[in-house]
């Protein structure tokens, strides 16, 4: 599929699904295996060489099975797998493993009381994020005629506010921002912010805030 082209050097957008994210194909099991090394390795901060000689392994055949190049032998799979102090099994997970989806029928997300939710102020969960590292929580936000302005709300992550009815002016950190039908507010998250003067209620907006799981 076509992509854009950024003389700036900036990741290429790609034009069927408008995003930078990098692309997820069908994975062959040497690959997948490799993936999982690789990634096992990165967050116990060892280097390719390391791993390789606490498996007994040369760095270059290390280099192979991450790369998905060769098939190793279960015997070279599990030194590996006892290098990186995971069970064998481990490295065979990321192979054809199910892709969920949430969906949530109109008006039937879960009304929640999240951290830091105020009188007036009422969360409704669209969905959750699914075997992810990171976080992903969806929210549709309503301010009804009793909601009072509040701007201290603060976590880690980052959040994206799109306007969907009302108006108000939103605060983040030292910044004021009108938004308005069709507005888009995306920031820091851990910087406080929240609703400033709330001008037209009831008000509802999307809110996703995205965070990695601890």
């Amino acid at each position: 599929m076509a992509k854009d082209t950024n003389e700036q050097g900036e990741p290429d957008i790609d034009i069927g699904t408008g995003s930078g994210a990098p692309r997820v194909g069908a994975l062959t099991l040497e690959q997948a295996i490799g993936a999982k090394i690789r990634q096992q390795r990165k967050r116990l901060d060892i280097t390719g060489a390391e791993l390789a000689a606490a498996a007994k392994v040369s760095t270059g055949m290390m280099s192979k099975i991450e790369n998905g190049q060769i098939s190793p032998s279960l015997s070279t799979l599990n030194a590996v797998a006892k290098a990186l102090n995971v069970p064998l099994s481990a490295l065979f997970a990321g192979y054809e493993e199910r892709r969920d989806c949430s969906f949530v029928k109109a008006g039937s997300g879960v009304n929640i009381e999240r951290r830091g939710t105020k009188a007036g102020h009422h969360y409704q969960m669209l969905g959750h994020s699914l075997g992810s590292d990171i976080v992903v929580e969806p929210f549709l936000i309503t301010l009804t005629e009793e909601a009072r302005p509040y701007v201290a709300f603060q976590h880690a992550g980052v959040e994206m506010i799109y306007m969907l009815t009302g108006r108000v002016v939103y605060r983040h950190a030292d910044k004021t921002y009108l938004l308005e039908p069709g507005d888009t507010l995306f920031f820091d998250a851990a910087a406080p912010h929240g609703p400033e003067e709330l001008l037209e209620l009831p008000m509802t907006y999307l809110s996703i805030i995205i965070y990695p799981k601890e």
